[in-house]
């Protein structure tokens, strides 16, 4: 490397990094002008407190309800509702679909099925599922299993089958047992897509955890929503779904920093 490129090189790193700075210093950013327009919103006096409260009011009420536990207590709910939904959605779409993947009599057999099936609205079968089941924990788990599993179950299929097919000959000619096809070629190398999907279903647990309260429950976030729309509450609702984007963005968070990190782990054995 010639002297050029060595005064060359920090000066493009630079300029890369601007563009990095500026896109980190738009999110807070964004936040402030949000709270400065809502809040000059409810001083004009225009709108109803009871339609859209000021932010003083919702912190007000958020403090309220951390004061009394009552807030911690429906949130532990929820999230108890949407981790045990995940897992089970995400244990039963990989299973099945790697499955599929192996299996085109299967998928000739189950698709028409599993697709049908995503034609129902989660909030026409939620109802059936409280009534079967009862308005416990089991009924929220399982409406969010339910719309966890389709995204996840596509991206088990897709990443399965993008495996080429000259490492499965190689493997092949290795001698490699199938569990060793299984461990050291398909699950790294569907493991990124799969991980896509779960950053789906991440945040689509969520929904599913909270339509399954609406529908019938006596605790949780979806029920705190309820409770704030029929009294009239709506700095308690602004709470709730406050709260709820803030789980949404943490499950994101976590799937994107395991995605890195086994990503990069694999990329490094296979190197």
């Amino acid at each position: 490397m010639n002297t050029g490129d060595a005064l060359e090189h920090p000066t493009q790193e630079a300029a890369h990094r601007r563009p990095r700075r500026w896109t980190r210093a738009l999110l807070p950013i964004g936040l402030v002008a949000a709270l400065a327009a809502w809040q000059g919103l409810t001083m004009t006096g225009t709108v109803p407190a009871f339609l859209l409260p000021s932010p003083a009011a919702v912190v007000d009420r958020f403090v309220r309800g951390l004061g009394d536990a009552s807030l911690a207590r429906h949130t532990l709910v929820t999230l108890s509702e949407v981790l045990a939904g995940l897992m089970l959605g995400v244990l039963a779409a990989a299973v099945l679909g790697y499955w599929i993947a192996k299996s085109p009599s299967v998928e000739r057999l189950l698709s028409p099925y599993i697709v049908a099936s995503q034609a129902i609205p989660i909030v026409a079968i939620a109802p059936l599922l409280v009534i079967w089941f009862g308005p416990g924990r089991l009924s929220k788990i399982l409406i969010a299993a339910l719309i966890v599993f389709f995204p996840v179950l596509v991206n088990t299929v897709v990443g399965v089958r993008s495996v080429p097919q000259d490492l499965r000959q190689l493997m092949r000619s290795l001698r490699a047992t199938r569990a060793q096809v299984f461990a050291k070629l398909e699950v790294p190398a569907a493991l990124p897509v799969l991980l896509g999907g779960l950053k789906i279903g991440a945040t689509l647990s969520v929904i599913g955890a909270v339509v399954g309260e609406f529908v019938g429950a006596d605790e949780g976030l979806g029920f705190l929503v309820n409770i704030g729309r029929g009294l009239y509450d709506t700095s308690l609702v602004f709470v709730a779904v406050f709260l709820l984007i803030a789980m949404a963005l943490v499950l994101y968070g976590l799937v994107a920093w395991l995605e890195r990190r086994l990503t990069w782990r694999t990329e490094a054995e296979s190197s």
